[in-house]
């Protein structure tokens, strides 16, 4: 029993791990209003070692529509250009001499059903981690079969297994529900 409860728990905590993933990934697609994870990822050269923006610069976004970038030093001014221009992100620095400013433009209709496809590609794969979580415990639990645990063990385990992962598969539903009425709003 002390295994069926260790592949039940290591199935849940992979199907937590897949919601984190989805939530990271869906934060970096914009909805129209300003947000600082839009940056993250983005990297520079600072000191010759390749830096996140984050770990440079202070970000803050003063207003819905924009983004304000303060280098901790004046000579990376031009790194972060360079990485914001050469990102998808499809924003246009400003640079002030004190502050660079990024204006998240209005969303079109037609750009909120692309953001919207990324969206559903995101969840797609969301739901394949949940359910490739949910054969891996199945299978771990099925080998169990063979060392004398009982069939209706087994069998209760699965049922448990199933029961978390329909749970799961709900929540990215209503994430995606979230996610695309925030997109969509104008």
């Amino acid at each position: 029993m002390e295994e069926l409860e260790f592949y039940i728990e290591a199935g849940q905590e992979t199907m937590e791990g897949a919601i984190k993933h989805l939530n990271i990934e869906l934060s970096k697609i914009r909805a129209g209003k300003a947000s600082t994870s839009m940056l993250d990822g983005l990297m520079i050269e600072y000191y010759g070692v390749p830096t996140p923006i984050t770990g440079a610069a202070s970000i803050t976004t003063p207003d819905a529509r924009t983004i304000a970038i303060k280098p901790f030093e004046r000579g990376i001014f031009g790194e972060i250009e360079k990485s914001i221009r050469n990102s998808n992100l499809g924003l246009n620095p400003m640079n002030d001499g004190e502050l660079i400013r990024l204006s998240i433009p209005p969303l079109t209709e037609e750009r909120r059903r692309d953001l919207v496809k990324r969206v559903k590609q995101e969840i797609e794969t969301a739901k394949i981690n949940i359910r490739n979580a949910r054969q891996d415990a199945n299978n771990s639990i099925k080998k169990l079969k063979g060392e004398g645990v009982a069939e209706d063990d087994i069998k209760a385990s699965e049922d448990r297994i199933q029961k978390l992962t329909d749970a799961f598969v709900t929540k990215i539903d209503q994430i995606f529900l979230d996610k695309e009425k925030d997109i969509m709003s104008v």
